[in-house]
């Protein structure tokens, strides 16, 4: 029996491809598809793509009243937490693409999809490549106690630190938290030039044209140094074997699931 899948944000960068993966994935079927100015409209009219034959929903809850087994979010920082909470409320499973999420709303997120017996995975990046920056910079913490991280991503990304550069600083943690020479609350003169503190990590993100995702852990010994780093270009393709396979795994699960990297075995 096939999955059937909701996207939300079918108009974006990643949401167009990903509906027409989806659509010719033999165990997925697209039953919905959100973009609220787009709201009524043929997804095939919006996209290009004659197999997508299915109206435009303008909210997820609205969506949803077409039978779904799994929502994909692919929508921005300010609409994400209400729609995956929208969705966990249905009984729904959840994929999260979308940046924007803090710790507060995770740990939201876990607690009621926990007592919904669905399943979540949120991701900060789904290209293979940045899961295994993940992979690498957790291995690397192990040995080398001290490490900040850099986010860099385009002028147009409102939100800040990406969900990628989050992502890392959570997976940073659960293999310790790093060492300080000089605590931040010690420094003299601006602080804040210090970047900020998540899960223990000190993040400096820079948004500048030119860029579309890019992260960077750099690692410090005495006497050397470990860079690890992740860029993206800007094509899409990268993204969506993750996202399918994200699809795929997350009905297996409940509760919240953080990086791809936790369902890749």
């Amino acid at each position: 029996m096939k999955l059937k899948v909701c996207v939300a944000g079918v108009t974006g960068w990643i949401g167009r491809p990903l509906c027409s993966a989806i659509a010719r994935d033999a165990g997925l079927e697209l039953v919905g598809a959100v973009a609220r100015t787009q709201q009524g409209q043929r997804l095939k009219d919006v996209t290009g793509d004659e197999t997508l034959n299915i109206a435009i929903s303008a909210s997820v809850k609205d969506a949803l009243q077409t039978p779904t087994d799994i929502l994909v979010d692919f929508t921005s920082a300010e609409a994400v937490k209400a729609n995956v909470l929208e969705a966990i409320a249905h009984g729904v499973h959840v994929v999260v693409g979308s940046s924007g999420l803090t710790e507060d709303d995770f740990v939201e997120i876990a607690q009621a999809a926990t007592a919904r017996q669905v399943g979540v995975i949120a991701a900060g990046n789904f290209a293979i490549t940045a899961v295994l920056l993940e992979q690498f910079a957790a291995q690397a913490a192990r040995y080398l106690s001290q490490w900040e991280i850099i986010d860099y991503a385009s002028d147009a990304k409102i939100d800040a630190p990406s969900g990628t550069a989050r992502e890392l600083a959570y997976r940073l943690s659960q293999v310790r938290q790093p060492e300080s020479t000089i605590p931040i609350a010690a420094t003299v003169g601006a602080k804040d030039s210090r970047g900020t503190t998540l899960n223990g990590s000190q993040i400096h993100s820079l948004r500048l044209p030119g860029y579309v995702i890019s992260v960077e852990v750099i690692f410090g010994a005495t006497d050397e140094r470990l860079t690890i780093r992740h860029d993206a270009g800007s094509g899409s393709q990268p993204y969506i074997q993750g996202t399918l396979l994200a699809i795929h795994k997350v009905s297996e699960r409940v509760g919240l699931v953080r990086g791809l990297d936790q369902v890749l075995e």
